[in-house]
């Protein structure tokens, strides 16, 4: 009897985790043949109408806040309950939470939980994630920084994880022929306008570099304003443009010449294995959750956190630099199809799945 799976986010935007809800989503469905079903906590997003594009159900519980736990919980209840759902996968802290309140509710189903940051603020979400995880019967993780992380700030025991990378299908994320040639340099930056991500680091570093290189920003989040002030102020306008969101990362990567992830922190850095694949270049920093896909010199090139004058030096070592650049393009693909395609990937879930 194919199995009844429940995948449930804390959202349903455009992101990371979303995105690797969405795929895990469809390969269980044609793959293994189960019912899979997908509940996000707050309002309805991009990432519904991506699943219902093929024919996946999506749920929005629309949660306003934590007043509005118990009924949050209540309408959970009742899709599992309606759905016979006999295994619950949840995503992030939040959804963690409200899968552990709902497992005395409905025992019938196996829980699993997943932690995708190594975000160490706010530290009470990795209180709350300690008392979540007792519940579950195992929490994956996409790298070892995050088993690390969760081991220390959560108290999750090691025999409880599981590290299964987040992946990505090569075929897909092809760009179809020859990018054109460009008198600029595209550097690109692809994801949320957040704290974390340290934008203006790689703004400030735009700035050291000659007019010939560009600076395109795709994604949208609290920073903008921020980012709008920052440029202004470094008289970037003509050279810095803030493109908003996207519904794939190929059309911003077949924009681009080099994609930078300044992050002071990652779970795992989706963006970069995306860009491996498609055959743009990458240059990040070498921090936790990072470290664990770019492999320095290899197939990326890393820079300290907090360190823009570094980024410079990277960046403009891949645009003068065709053999480096060709290099680290060929390491990226093979790399990406080795570790991090979902073929690769696939018999490890479906064994913690039980598909």
């Amino acid at each position: 009897m194919p199995r009844r799976i429940l995948l449930l986010n804390t959202d349903l935007e455009i992101g990371g985790t979303p995105t690797v809800v969405r795929e895990l989503a469809w390969r269980l469905r044609d793959w293994a043949g189960a019912h899979v079903e997908v509940a996000g906590l707050g309002p309805p997003g991009p990432l519904q109408q991506q699943l219902w594009s093929r024919n996946v159900k999506c749920t929005a519980l629309s949660a306003r806040g934590p007043r509005d736990f118990p009924r949050t919980l209540w309408r959970l209840l009742r899709l599992v309950k309606q759905e016979r759902i006999d295994t619950v996968l949840s995503f992030l802290v939040h959804a963690n939470t409200v899968a552990a309140a709902l497992r005395p509710l409905y025992p019938r189903a196996r829980y699993l939980q997943s932690i995708q940051t190594t975000q160490p603020n706010p530290r009470w979400h990795w209180r709350l994630q300690r008392l979540a995880a007792v519940a579950a019967e195992r929490v994956i993780v996409p790298s070892p920084s995050i088993a690390a992380v969760a081991r220390r700030w959560a108290g999750v025991p090691s025999a409880k994880l599981i590290v299964i990378p987040n992946a990505v299908d090569p075929a897909e994320l092809r760009i179809a022929g020859v990018p054109p040639a460009r008198q600029q340099f595209r550097i690109g930056f692809i994801g949320r306008l957040d704290p974390i991500k340290r934008i203006p680091d790689l703004i400030a570093a735009t700035a050291l570099l000659p007019p010939s290189f560009e600076l395109h920003i795709f994604g949208d989040g609290p920073e903008r304003a921020g980012i709008d002030s920052d440029i202004a102020r470094l008289n970037l306008t003509t050279r810095v443009t803030l493109h908003g969101t996207i519904a794939r990362p190929q059309d911003a990567l077949a924009q681009i010449d080099l994609l930078v992830l300044p992050s002071a922190a990652e779970g795992f850095g989706l963006v970069l294995i995306e860009a491996m694949a498609t055959g743009v270049p990458v240059v990040a920093t070498d921090a936790p959750g990072i470290r664990d896909v770019v492999r320095h010199g290899e197939t990326g090139l890393l820079v300290p956190v907090g360190a823009p004058k570094e980024l410079a030096r990277a960046i403009e070592r891949i645009s003068n630099g065709p053999p480096l650049r060709e290099r680290l393009i060929a390491n990226g693909q093979t790399d990406v199809e080795r570790r991090f395609s979902w073929r690769g990937v696939w018999d490890a879930y479906r064994d913690v799945l039980r598909v």
